[in-house]
Order: C-alpha cells, then sequence, then structure tokens
C-alpha cells in the first residue's frame, strides 16, 4: 500500500462539532499543539460565520490589542482570535463584552497552551468557555476517511471481525508511526526535511511557548528532559529517574514535566478505576504526543524500528503503544459524553493500557500488543477488569499488528490496529 503524505486541506472531524459547540456556548476554545491545523479551522469557521480574525502571532495585531483589547474586540460580529494566550489580558476584556451581551457563538480562540496554565485564565470565563482539543492528524485524516471504530466498538463490537482486504505490513505501520500527524512534518520532500522540521518544532516550543507560560532556572535542561520522557514513553511515568539521569532536582523536574505537557509535547494518561479495589494503581503513563516527535526524540528510524533484535522490538513496542493510543485519543476527543481516557494498572502488574468511559458507565478497555500473533495471554488484563465491572464492561480489544480478527471470549476480540482507520464497509 502507497501512503500518500501529502498535507494538503484536510476537512478535520473536530471543525462539524465546533461549530455545533457555537450554538450554545459564547466562547468556544480551539487548544493543542502548534501547527496542527488551529488557524487553519480558525479561517474556515470566520468563513463560514462571518467572523473577523486577530492573529496574535502577528507583532502588530498583538500589540494593538495589549494596548486596547475592549476596542480591538467590540461589536457584535463574530471574533476568531488566534494564538489567545500571547495576551491573557483579552479574557478580562472578553469576560467584559460577554457582560454587555450574552449570546451564543461570539467568540472562537485557538491557543498552543493548555488554558488552566495561563494567570487567571481558570476564573475569568467560568461558566461561558467551551474547551475543544485539536490534536495532530488523524490516521483517518490522513487518508481522508471518516473514523467511527471506538463509537463503534462500544455498540457493536462484532463489527471489528468484519474481514479487510490488503493487510498492513509491519513496515508500513512504521513508516506511520515516524510519519505521525503533523500536516507539515507530512508535507516534507524527504524523511531528512521531516526531520529538521520535528527538531526545529521541538526547540521552537521550548524556547519560545514553555518561557512565554514561566520563568525557569535551569531552562537549558529542558530539552534533555523531554528526551528522557521520550525514553519513557507509554510508561508508568518516573519523575525521579528522569530528574537524577541530568542531575535536576526533583521538585524542579515534576514543574518542568507539567510545562511541558501545559504546550502539548507530552501528555499524562491518568490512573483509571483506582477505587476498583486497593491494589489499583495510582501512576500515570506518560506519552509523547505525537509518535513523529517520539520517534525523533529518541533517533529511531524505520531500519532501526525494523530490526528484530531486543533492543529495537522493545522500542517499537512502546512506540507502537504511543501511535495507537494517540489515534485512540483522538477519537475520543470526537465523541459526546465520555470521560477523559485512561489506563488501568494493578500493583501485581496487570495492565490495560487504554480505558474510556461514558456517561452512562459503560466501559472499553483496550491493550496494545507489539507481536503479530495475539496469545492468550494478552486477554488477561482484560478478562480481569472484565470481570471487576460485570456488565458496565462493554468490550474489550487487543490491537495488534496482526492480520486476523476474531472473538476471544465473552466481550473479548482480538483486532488488527489498522481497523481503527480503515472503516468496515
Amino acid at each position: 500500500m502507497v501512503i500518500d503524505r501529502r498535507s494538503g486541506l484536510r476537512q478535520r472531524r473536530i471543525l462539524p462539532i465546533a461549530l455545533d459547540h457555537m450554538r450554545d456556548d459564547p466562547v468556544v476554545l480551539l487548544e493543542g499543539p502548534r501547527s496542527v491545523g488551529k488557524s487553519t479551522l480558525l479561517r474556515q469557521i470566520a468563513a463560514q460565520r462571518d467572523g473577523r480574525i486577530l492573529d496574535l502571532d502577528d507583532p502588530a495585531t498583538l500589540d494593538a490589542v495589549r494596548t486596547d483589547p475592549a476596542t480591538m474586540l467590540s461589536g457584535d460580529q463574530l471574533v476568531c482570535i488566534d494564538e489567545y494566550q500571547r495576551a491573557p489580558i483579552l479574557l478580562d476584556a472578553i469576560k467584559a463584552e460577554l457582560n454587555r451581551r450574552t449570546a451564543p457563538g461570539r467568540f472562537v480562540l485557538t491557543g498552543s497552551a493548555q488554558h488552566q496554565s495561563l494567570p487567571g485564565a481558570s476564573q475569568a470565563l467560568t461558566g461561558r468557555l467551551d474547551r475543544l482539543q485539536v490534536l495532530p492528524l488523524s490516521q483517518g485524516e490522513i487518508d481522508e476517511v471518516h473514523e467511527t471504530w471506538l463509537e463503534d466498538f462500544f455498540e457493536d463490537p462484532s463489527r471489528s471481525l468484519a474481514p479487510l482486504s490488503n493487510p498492513t505490513t509491519r513496515g508500513e505501520y512504521i513508516e506511520r508511526m515516524v510519519a505521525g500527524g503533523y500536516p507539515l512534518a507530512l508535507a516534507a520532500s524527504s524523511p531528512a526535511a521531516r526531520n529538521r522540521w520535528l527538531e526545529n518544532y521541538v526547540s521552537l516550543t521550548l524556547s519560545r511557548d514553555v518561557r512565554d507560560l514561566s520563568e525557569i532556572r535551569h531552562g537549558a535542561l529542558l530539552p534533555d528532559l523531554l528526551q528522557r520522557l521520550a525514553g519513557q514513553t507509554a510508561q508508568v511515568l518516573n519523575v525521579s529517574k528522569a530528574a537524577n539521569s541530568i542531575g535536576l532536582e526533583q521538585n524542579a523536574a515534576a514543574r518542568y514535566i507539567a510545562l511541558l505537557e501545559q504546550v502539548f509535547l507530552i501528555y499524562r494518561l491518568p490512573a483509571w478505576g483506582t477505587t476498583l479495589n486497593s491494589r489499583s494503581s495510582k501512576s500515570p503513563k506518560v506519552h509523547v504526543v505525537d509518535s513523529a516527535i517520539a520517534s525523533r526524540l529518541m533517533r529511531l528510524t524505520p531500519s532501526k524500528l525494523a530490526q528484530l533484535e531486543p533492543a529495537a522490538l522493545s522500542e517499537f513496542g512502546h512506540l507502537l503503544e504511543t501511535f495507537v493510543v494517540g489515534e485512540l485519543r483522538k477519537q475520543a476527543s470526537w465523541l459526546e459524553g465520555v470521560y477523559p481516557p485512561g489506563h488501568w494498572r494493578t500493583h501485581e502488574g496487570a495492565e490495560v493500557d487504554f480505558v474510556v468511559e461514558r456517561d452512562d458507565g459503560t466501559v472499553v478497555a483496550i491493550e496494545v500488543k507489539s507481536s503479530s500473533r495475539t496469545q492468550p495471554s494478552d486477554f488477561r488484563p482484560l478478562e480481569r477488569l472484565r470481570d471487576k465491572l460485570g456488565p458496565a464492561f462493554a468490550a474489550g480489544a487487543v490491537l495488534s499488528p496482526g492480520e486476523q480478527s476474531f472473538k476471544f471470549g465473552d466481550r473479548l476480540y482480538a483486532v488488527p490496529i489498522d481497523r481503527l482507520w480503515r472503516p468496515v464497509k
């Protein structure tokens, strides 16, 4: 299979969701990493809703907004503000404008830093702000396919058993992992050009966005810390190990990890089901937000990942889990009525990589395996979680690079990873 990696203008799944939320919410915030397409989304929204755009990456616009935010926001026309975190004073001006006239769809913001990381942000627009995540392109968005696997797995998991032709090869999975989901990285003319873009992206995010949020004493250690965290991707976060490896005090490392999460370079997948029993772990897992960035930070090339020696197989497994969990997070972000996903782990070592719960209490659980052959032992953590949850357990799946899908037992399935973005006819 030949994968077209040209970026083009993609129809983002979040666009109709944002337009729908604008019918009820005065302010909609599209937040996520830089360069994932938020500005393009904002232009599309402005075009469809007759809005005007304030781009705060433009120095003249930024100066005008900082000097007189009330005048820049006045009027009844939709105002779309790109990279609003450059001028947090805008939040108070928006609040004042909404006090004058509250109506749905007044403002749409984009931000490349988590809202709660900005001074005073959590109080400024309480009850008036709807936050939507914009993540790197999903595999379905890249292939121009409408993905519904996670939603379907809640409703009818047996759909995953339908046969598909032309299974994805191990080499094709590796290609997808190292390419990631950033449009400009996908548009690069060569692997070397893509690597340069990824390195520049990380460097600029660390030097600009992190320092916009906080004055840090050991900024020179941030790249080293990020690299150590990339080495932990898809594993339980070990702050002391990362800190000690670069000679950083543990409390400082914890603060810097929070900053790296706030600018969307990493994320912590929280522990889920900690009340199921006293043996459930409360520690989060850490993931790099995009598998291409993870592979570049770890210096994992396609040829290294294709090797069949133990170290390479271990790195392949961790990167594959980060890739798959990233795809599942994207699909979860498009669904209404689901709680933020997590992972489940016991102190005895039983582990389920991805768990998502709906408002009605039903749960879907996913285990990611790097071997193409699914073994009965792969299902044991899922069996344990199913037995603890009882009827609330909707379905569980072992996702692997294998070609076969089958039902293993009560509400348990083996599913090839590419079912996530290859719809069943």
